[in-house]
């Protein structure tokens, strides 16, 4: 049962990262954009069974809630703290953490250049994005167009859409190729 290490504030006013103290998401994330997607998991389902929120991420020992505008933070942290508390840790049963993997949409391990960009994604882009309660998911690419999806706070963040993706491209054309261009879908 993971334990709620902190809760904090992530630049999406609409999105709350709590950190855990038992992973929840070992070896790879899991986002739930909506109630549907989170059927066969009990602790997203018990998450948007709460109301009023729109997604969920989880990943390692941490999770990411996103709401609607309908309620603030003061009255839906108490009821999202029951299903945490309620839900199977993966702690126990894992061992040692697993380092994420966040690209489950591209699998050309033979492209370089897909293989540089993780680098950089994996390396950079990545913790930082998840300090914040959010992470991306690369989609593909079209010769040196980079397609990618935000999830977690990210996923509804006003600044997912300017100045983080701004950095991104910038960081990948100065580690990878000068020419990337960075879609987000």
């Amino acid at each position: 049962m993971p334990k709620i290490a902190e809760i904090e504030y992530t630049p999406n006013p609409n999105a709350v990262k709590f950190v855990l103290k038992d992973a929840v998401a070992v070896g790879f994330p899991k986002s739930f954009p909506n109630a549907e997607t989170a059927e066969h998991d009990e602790l997203a389902k018990g998450l948007f069974a709460v109301g009023n929120v729109t997604s969920v991420f989880m990943q390692d020992k941490f999770l990411t809630v996103t709401k609607t505008d309908d309620k603030g933070w003061p009255e839906m942290l108490p009821l999202l703290a029951a299903p945490i508390r309620a839900a199977a840790g993966l702690g126990a049963q894992s061992g040692a953490p697993v380092a994420a993997k966040v690209f489950t949409k591209v699998e050309d391990e033979n492209d370089p250049l897909l293989r540089d960009i993780r680098m950089v994604l994996e390396s950079s882009i990545l913790p930082a994005l998840a300090a914040d309660g959010g992470g991306l998911e690369l989609v593909g690419r079209h010769e040196k167009q980079v397609m990618i999806r935000y999830v977690g706070a990210c996923g509804s963040c006003p600044a997912s859409l300017t100045g983080t993706l701004v950095a991104i491209e910038g960081m990948l054309q100065k580690e990878v190729d000068p020419e990337i261009v960075v879609i987000s879908v």
